[in-house]
């Protein structure tokens, strides 16, 4: 099993290419199944994520082609096209479903075109209970009937789903896709109300829209979607991802160089920003591209809670926090959306680190300096707040089951060494 192998204390600098977003390109990726005509993506990330959506797809039969290949830092023009045309399978298995748990997302699409879809039930990264109960109430209330068993989700609608007004109780971004996905081809109007804000929400329904969706209210918690009966394919680019940009964002200043940022967005980050500003790090635009550098020397401890978007984010988390072990005075890390998202502070703290969790809340004081330390990653953050904290760190740092940063980073190594990093992946 691979290594990724550092030695830190290197402050970085040049400049690193910002891929497109695996939490966009996902559900993107699902919406194919709502047409038989293509669907084409310009910008997809090439990831393990992104790999498993593919093959599940190609599993229920939908033909999947990817054009242009990575190079020298950029993506040379690459395209992933789906078309769901033929004979398209119902049931998306558990040997490829348990793998990650965004594959939930090809239940709404299914069940909507062809009036039925069997979907093992998900797995994916262990950062606590993720229940599909809101994507199943939702989908029976568009008038789908839904059993639970022997680990598969069995829905049917045999009549077609109905539009429907929906409130889910807490704010899910799956579930918001998923029911998003289920209505554009559901008879009648649909609203939805409590939607996930979220870039990437907005980004799936943009390219519904972009497919002959009818959908208002774009970017808000409330979105009203008037059904067809067909969708067509689209031309569609993913938008930036916005948590690798703010990775590295906490790479420059948790080494204390400076990086530009390049293929991003600005308007994606205001609660990053904000947060990073507090703990002393310029963030800016320049020719387009977000410049990062601490604003002097140091950097403060600061209060941190994670809240859906437009709120800091949960996938930050793990981030921020290596860099406030690093920083001046004590901070508080509160955790409201996973109840189990703090299995990197052991690992932290066998670097060095001053972390105590009480509840959904982490105490972090800080220290002068971290050492190097063979480490575990557990989940998909908590792998690259490990890789943040090894760059920072005096002496050697060995992080082992970098599967999990291969499902979320594109060759991060090859991105970080290309900005003066000394760090490698070694073959287990």
């Amino acid at each position: 099993m691979d290594q990724i192998v550092i030695r830190g204390g290197r402050p970085l600098n040049g400049t690193i290419p910002i891929a497109g977003s695996k939490n966009a390109a996902l559900p993107l990726m699902a919406a194919c199944l709502l047409t038989d005509e293509t669907l084409t993506l310009a910008n997809p990330p090439h990831l393990a994520d992104i790999s498993t959506m593919a093959d599940l797809l190609a599993e229920l039969g939908v033909t999947v082609d990817m054009d242009g290949v990575s190079g020298n830092g950029e993506q040379a023009g690459r395209v992933l096209r789906l078309t769901a045309d033929g004979d398209i399978g119902r049931t998306a298995p558990y040997d490829l479903v348990r793998r990650m748990r965004a594959s939930v997302l090809v239940l709404g699409p299914a069940l909507a075109r062809f009036g039925e879809a069997r979907v093992s039930l998900p797995g994916g990264c262990a950062i606590g209970t993720r229940p599909v109960d809101l994507h199943l109430e939702a989908l029976r209330q568009l008038g789908a009937e839904i059993e639970l068993e022997e680990g598969y989700i069995s829905a049917k609608a045999p009549d077609g789903l109905a539009g429907a007004h929906i409130t889910f109780p807490s704010v899910s971004v799956g579930a918001s896709e998923n029911i998003l996905m289920a209505a554009v081809l559901a008879e009648g109007e649909t609203q939805l109300a409590n939607v996930a804000r979220e870039p990437e929400v907005s980004d799936l329904a943009h390219c519904l829209v972009a497919m002959g969706a009818e959908i208002d209210g774009i970017g808000t918690d409330t979105l009203v979607v008037r059904g067809r009966t067909s969708l067509h394919g689209a031309d569609y680019s993913v938008i930036p991802d916005r948590i690798e940009t703010g990775t590295y964002a906490v790479a420059a200043a948790i080494t204390g160089g400076e990086l530009r940022l390049r293929n991003s967005r600005m308007d994606f980050l205001d609660s990053v920003v904000d947060t990073l500003g507090r703990a002393g790090v310029s963030v800016t635009e320049a020719d387009g591209d977000i410049l990062v550098k601490r604003t002097d020397n140091r950097l403060d401890g600061i209060d941190v809670m994670t809240e859906p978007y437009p709120g800091f984010p949960t996938d930050m988390q793990a981030q921020i926090m290596a860099l406030l072990a690093v920083s001046d005075g004590a901070s508080m890390i509160t955790e409201t959306i996973f109840e189990n998202r703090f299995m990197h502070v052991p690992e932290l703290n066998r670097m060095g680190a001053d972390i105590n969790v009480h509840g959904s809340s982490a105490i972090v004081r800080g220290v002068p300096e971290l050492s190097g330390a063979h480490l575990m990653a557990t989940d998909l953050r908590a792998s690259v707040s490990l890789v943040l904290a090894g760059l920072a760190a005096k002496g050697e740092t060995v992080i082992n089951r970098v599967y999990h940063l291969d499902r979320g980073y594109e060759r991060v190594e090859e991105k970080l060494a290309a900005c003066g990093a000394e760090i490698s992946r070694v073959g287990g």
